[in-house]
């Protein structure tokens, strides 16, 4: 018999009954009844209640233990009164009568925060105290949902033929789009080692070495800037690769495992497979976001044409957007004043003007009197208005035009409750260009730089690069970017021409990704993957709105761990043993 408990706290029931037991745990609460007492007892497993009777010699010393205190706890199971069976816990229908008990870890300073209250407590207090925070019905679950779902990914993936294997934590600094952490090196003076971004690099190597189909449950390591979707430093994917296969391939295996592990942890409706496709053009035209949130009704329709002719100097040169309220009919004024400053505060936007379509298919708003007959016969026929509905014009240059028009669409459902309910709609984003112009002008990736252009060699030696294509997408959720992947360029010859129309020459390549392009000489396979993330994941089917919640010990939202005080100083000593010299007085210029 185990010295502290017999069962665990959600196991006994009507079975139990007469039997002599021992449970250990926290005590929850003591609740003194005069002639009882009680005591209720929990573990990471549930809550049973024990009971002792007030003339017990044992009473005022068991009334006495703090809460949150650790006991062990030995009595005999008895059947509760049926006025008192607790139909919210497992163990509800029985109860211990205490006969002995240990103290075996006393509580002895005063709680920051009061365990399993619903009260808002300040993120700060919690994430100090994250030990206490853990012990939280709602935190604790949201971790424990996050084992069993990293459980179920792995057999997922073992179930489908791939190997796991782990790939490196001190690895060299890369230039794949974010701020590498940095550790320096004791051996090699002057010298840096990087925590990695991703295992973009060794998985790929992987393919070269013959390790057909590789995945892990990856840590990858940025310093970004923490949002609501993305932790700080830290966070972890199901990264996988494929050799010998196509985008084709990715999409049937991880729409597969997505879909089955959304079925096995969620009552919500899930978009069934295959997944919709929306190439990234159509993407940033309808819902102006390149990770579309699916359950919003509201699209965008681009009326640029309508309007060449208009005497109305916020479209004239300018690309105009329409997104079209149906039966708002009912919609107060202050809404659309809600709306226009909302675009102007939080969009940047010069403006948002609105029109109604009443009887008649007369045009009510600020821009009416601007609209021609033949132009608003155009326009209510091209975008199907009917009478009742509400139209919202959204104008500004390419590239500015898109995000502005998809935080109004947000907005919109958002402040109207258009979202649909209970459902997780995935979908694919594809054909992501290859090349972009940077702010300064100049042909930059867009995307990966490893990634495969369609049309290959040809394409980059013959196409307008702002018109090549990459076999590049993104699995979306919801609004939430879950992943990103590529079929991978394994083309030495390819790989130099991509990198040529970015600026960058064979030798940065050879100096940059030296293991990669040499492995690449020796009989690389096509392949291609991806990598869902497992916080973005467990933050969807927990429906929490903050990534920090399903993580056991985040980074606040300053990159700060308060509960070990990371970062923090180290000495003298450890600075001269990795070669480094702090200079203090620049640091506090700075």
């Amino acid at each position: 018999m185990n010295e502290y408990r017999t069962h665990n706290c959600n196991e006994l029931n009507l079975k139990n009954v007469g039997e002599t037991v021992k449970i250990a745990g926290w005590i929850q609460t003591v609740r003194d009844l005069g002639g009882l007492v009680f005591v209720d007892l929990r573990d990471q497993y549930g809550i049973t209640q024990a009971v002792i009777s007030g003339e017990d010699k044992l009473v005022d010393e068991i009334s006495r233990i703090p809460v949150e205190s650790t006991v062990s706890i030995t009595g005999k199971v008895r059947k509760r009164d049926e006025e008192t069976i607790n139909k919210n816990i497992a163990t509800g229908e029985v109860e211990i009568v205490i006969e002995n008990y240990e103290i075996l870890g006393k509580r002895t300073k005063n709680l920051p925060f009061e365990i399993n209250e619903d009260k808002e407590v300040r993120e700060d207090l919690r994430l100090q105290y994250r030990f206490l925070d853990l012990r939280n019905d709602k935190v604790k679950n949201n971790i424990l949902l996050r084992a069993k779902v990293i459980q179920y990914l792995r057999s997922q993936m073992i179930e489908r033929g791939f190997t796991e294997v782990q790939t490196p934590i001190l690895t060299s600094s890369s230039p794949e789009g974010a701020r590498d952490y940095l550790v320096p090196s004791r051996v090699h003076p002057g010298k840096f080692y990087a925590l990695p971004q991703a295992p973009q690099q060794f998985k790929q190597l992987l393919m070269v070495s013959g390790i057909d189909r590789y995945f892990q449950i990856a840590p990858c390591f940025r310093d970004e800037d923490a949002r609501a979707d993305r932790a700080p430093g830290e966070f972890y994917q199901l990264d996988m690769e494929m050799a010998f296969s196509t985008q084709e391939d990715v999409f049937e295996v991880i729409e597969g495992v997505i879909y089955n592990t959304f079925k096995e942890f969620s009552n919500k409706e899930i978009s069934e497979t295959p997944f919709t496709r929306i190439p990234f053009e159509e993407a940033m035209l309808k819902y102006g976001s390149d990770k579309p949130d699916l359950r919003n009704p509201l699209i965008i329709q681009d009326v640029t044409e309508i309007f060449q002719n208009v005497e109305f100097n916020a479209f004239k040169g300018k690309i105009v957007r329409i997104i079209v309220l149906p039966d708002a009919q009912d919609v107060p004024r202050k809404f659309y004043d809600g709306m226009v400053d909302f675009a102007t505060s939080e969009c940047g936007a010069k403006g948002l003007a609105w029109l109604k379509v009443n009887e008649g298919n007369e045009l009510q708003g600020p821009i009416a009197k601007f609209i021609d007959e033949e132009s608003k016969e155009k326009l209510l026929k091209q975008i199907g208005a009917k009478v009742g509905d509400s139209l919202f014009f959204i104008s500004d240059k390419k590239g500015v035009v898109e995000n502005i028009a998809g935080q109004i669409r947000t907005e919109l459902a958002n402040r109207l409750d258009l979202l649909e309910k209970d459902t997780f709609k995935f979908c694919w984003i594809v054909d992501f260009p290859m090349f972009e112009l940077d702010d300064e002008g100049k042909v930059a990736f867009s995307h990966n730089p490893f990634s495969m252009p369609q049309g290959g060699l040809k394409a980059l030696e013959e196409k307008d690069p702002l018109e090549i294509l990459a076999y590049q997408y993104d699995l979306v959720c919801n609004g939430i970017e879950l992943s990103s992947g590529a079929v991978r360029n394994h083309n030495p010859e390819i790989m130099v021409k991509a990198f040529d129309i970015a600026g960058y020459t064979k030798e940065t390549i050879e100096s940059k990704f030296p293991a990669l392009f040499n492995a690449f000489h020796y009989g690389a396979p096509p392949h291609a993957g991806i990598a869902p993330g497992v916080d973005r994941m467990i933050m969807l089917l927990t429906d929490e709105p903050n990534i920090r919640e399903v993580i056991a010990f985040p980074m606040n939202s300053k990159a700060q761990d308060l509960l070990m005080g990371a970062p923090g100083n180290v000495t003298e000593k450890q600075l001269r043993e990795v070669h480094i010299k702090l200079d203090i007085k620049k640091e506090k210029q700075n």
